[in-house]
């Protein structure tokens, strides 16, 4: 029974999960909009959500760190994140190479938070719909 209710309610919880790591890139991209040479950066949500929803979740990358001395431990570094951040192109490029372009990024997060608060009204109302049927 679990595991037909994780079905259920799995394609909203991809869906939230990619759009709350989105908001934290926009966030990103806003807090470093005077940023001199910073490259805003944004997710193809389409293509995230499909991949997360194929159940191809994985999209941790291991880097191999590079070690100035034998000394050094080796170690790894990996990253997991829902979606592979892509770095945005510039509409009007500035002169010190930032490419935060504040009216884009403003639009985006605010798109990003309606659409956030719809997955959200869905999930309540499908857990709603859930407990009336068990309810009888």
């Amino acid at each position: 029974m679990i595991e037909s209710l994780d079905r259920l309610f799995q394609f909203e919880a991809n869906a939230l999960n990619v759009r709350a790591y989105r908001q934290q890139l926009l966030a990103s991209n806003i807090a470093n909009a005077d940023t001199p040479g910073y490259k805003a950066r944004d997710i193809d949500f389409a293509a995230a959500l499909r991949k997360a929803s194929a159940g191809n979740t994985d999209t941790s990358s291991t880097v191999q760190l590079r070690v100035s001395s034998d000394r050094h431990l080796a170690g790894l570094t990996t990253s997991s994140a829902p979606a592979e951040a892509l770095y945005r192109n510039a509409q009007q490029p500035s002169i010190d190479g930032n490419t935060v372009d504040m009216d884009v990024e403003r639009n985006r997060f605010a798109e990003n938070a309606v659409h956030y608060d719809a997955n959200l009204s869905f999930l309540n109302a499908q857990i709603k719909l859930m407990a009336a049927a068990l309810q009888g």
